[in-house]
Order: structure tokens, then C-alpha cells, then sequence
């Protein structure tokens, strides 16, 4: 079986063709993706439309949202928010994924007419498997073939798909994955062609690629200084990190020091070089410091 091949674009870098893929693993992490999805629509003029019971005005990142009267949005049809009944549900309120395709064909059809450059689509496909008679994966897998059908292909039309991962089993929630070739993240924090810094959520940490140079400590410590604030011990997925200095190395190591007892600081997926350096220098022994998951094994060890 061959490998599926996705491309991982952060939210702003989605565009026309694009039928995107979000499994999130709590609201923080899906309203930094659907909030800047919707708001950059907005504001570029562009059509939004949400499958979702939620007010316009509860919709993510929308609620004071500066330039963006939503009222007035609604009311123009620049928003559309519909209803599951409405979008996808027959008359004995199960999902019909054909209803699902009918929604999105007319909404990116009649959007050239009304005067939009691109069309917007999303919708959380989580209540499929809520109980008590949860749809489940067969017609979601359904749908979701039928609507890469209809969005790659478009030069207006452009759908992130939402599903909580909480929400089924890994197995299914790969296979849903597997309909999709573009896998949606958040904005990063900073991208400045050398370092890049993007939040994760699962676990919460986050994730340094590139070079961490003398140039760039600063805005590492200050990412760094939010997430030691908050609870639990901090991640570091460090798999695509290509170069650190020792002052780099310096300030993992105090963060590291000032977390309290009962947490880390911890080094997910170490190249061997990064590695290598840490235990030169005797770093590996600090308390706070402790690395993590390694390539094929999520569980956490102690340097020492």
C-alpha cells in the first residue's frame, strides 16, 4: 500500500483547490484555525460559508473581531451560516451526504454571480460520532471522497474539515485523514525564514524548526516564557530543528530550572547532533530538562 502524500500548510497559506483536514484536540487549537479562516475571508471579501448550529456572532475568532461587523456580514451574504437541518440532515434527521454536496454546489456556484473571488466552505463533521446513533465512518468517508471531488478541482472554492480526534478511533480518524491532501495548522508564532516557532496542542508545547541562533533568542524565550506560565509540563518537538547554539541550549536549561517539581521541559524528537551536545555539555542532568518521545516511541525518559 502506498504512503498517502499531504501537504502541511499553516491556515493564511490555504487557497483555491485546497480540501484541508483538521483533527484537533481541543477548541484552543481549532479556533486558532477557523478563527483566522473566517476573518481572512471576511476581510479580503471573499464568500464564508459554515455548516454549523452556532450563531454568526459565537462563530470562532469573530466576537470583537477588529474591521468585521458580523450583522453586516450576515445580512450581505458574504456570511453564510447554515444549518445541519438545512445543509445535511434528511427529513428523519440523519446525515445525507448528497444533501451535504447539493449545499456546497450551490453555495460555490451561485458565488461568481454574487460577486466573490473565492468561496470559503467548513463544517465540524464531530456530532457524526456522538451517541446515541452516532452516523459513524462510512458516510462521512462517503462525503468527504464526493467533496475532494468537487473543491480540488475549483480555482474559487477552498473547505477545511473539522473533526475533534477525541471524537473516534485512530484508525478511523486516519482513514478520514487519508481523503485529504492538505493537512491545516495554526499560524506560526514567528517565521522569519530561518526559525520557525508553531504551537502544538497535543501535547502543548511547541514545535522549533530550523536554526536557533543568537539573533533569534529573544523571541524564543518569550514563546518559551507563555507556556512555562501556564500548567503542566511544556513540549519541544525539536524533529525538524537543524541547528542551536550553545546559548540556545543555555536557555532551554533555564527554563527548564525554574519550572517547578512536578514539571519538564520536554525535548520531543532530538536529532542526533542536537542530542549529542546537550550530553556534552552536561545539560542531560539538570533537573527540568527531560527527553522525550523519540521517533516510533511517544513514551517520556530522563536524559540521565
Amino acid at each position: 500500500m502506498s504512503t498517502p502524500w499531504f501537504a502541511k500548510r499553516p491556515v493564511s497559506a490555504v487557497r483555491p483547490g485546497d480540501h484541508a483536514w483538521l483533527a484537533y484536540s481541543g477548541t484552543e487549537e481549532r479556533d486558532r484555525v477557523i478563527g483566522p479562516f473566517l476573518r481572512e475571508g471576511l476581510l479580503t471579501e471573499e464568500k464564508v460559508v459554515y455548516v454549523t448550529d452556532v450563531p454568526a456572532e459565537r462563530l470562532p475568532g469573530l466576537g470583537g473581531a477588529d474591521g468585521i461587523d458580523v450583522a453586516e456580514c450576515v445580512r450581505s451574504g458574504s456570511l453564510r451560516v447554515i444549518s445541519r437541518r438545512d445543509a445535511c440532515l434528511d427529513r428523519g434527521g440523519a446525515f445525507a451526504p448528497a444533501m451535504m454536496l447539493d449545499t456546497i454546489g450551490r453555495e460555490v456556484g451561485g458565488a461568481f454571480d454574487e460577486g466573490f473571488r473565492a468561496v470559503r466552505l467548513t463544517t465540524d463533521y464531530s456530532w457524526l460520532f456522538h451517541k446515541p446513533e452516532p452516523a459513524g465512518l462510512g458516510p462521512m468517508l462517503g462525503c468527504e471522497h464526493e467533496v475532494d471531488d468537487a473543491v480540488a478541482p475549483s480555482t474559487m472554492a477552498m473547505a477545511i474539515c473539522q473533526l475533534d480526534r477525541r471524537a473516534c478511533p485512530p484508525e478511523q480518524l486516519l482513514a478520514l485523514r487519508d481523503t485529504h491532501e492538505v493537512l491545516v495548522e495554526v499560524n506560526p508564532e514567528f517565521d522569519d525564514g530561518i526559525l520557525k516557532i508553531v504551537r502544538t496542542f497535543d501535547p502543548a508545547g511547541l514545535r522549533i524548526e530550523g536554526e536557533l541562533d543568537a539573533a533569534r533568542h529573544t523571541v524564543v524565550a518569550e514563546n518559551l516564557a507563555q507556556l512555562v506560565a501556564q500548567r503542566g509540563s511544556v513540549h519541544l518537538d525539536l524533529s525538524r530543528l537543524g541547528f542551536i547554539d550553545l546559548g540556545g541550549l543555555n536557555l532551554l536549561a533555564r527554563h527548564a530550572t525554574r519550572l517547578p517539581a512536578d514539571r519538564a521541559l520536554v525535548l520531543d524528537h532530538l536529532r542526533p547532533n542536537v542530542e549529542g551536545v546537550i550530553e556534552a555539555v552536561g545539560w542531560n542532568r539538570l533537573p527540568g530538562l527531560t527527553r522525550g518521545a523519540r521517533q516510533g516511541a511517544p513514551e517520556t525518559e530522563d536524559f540521565a
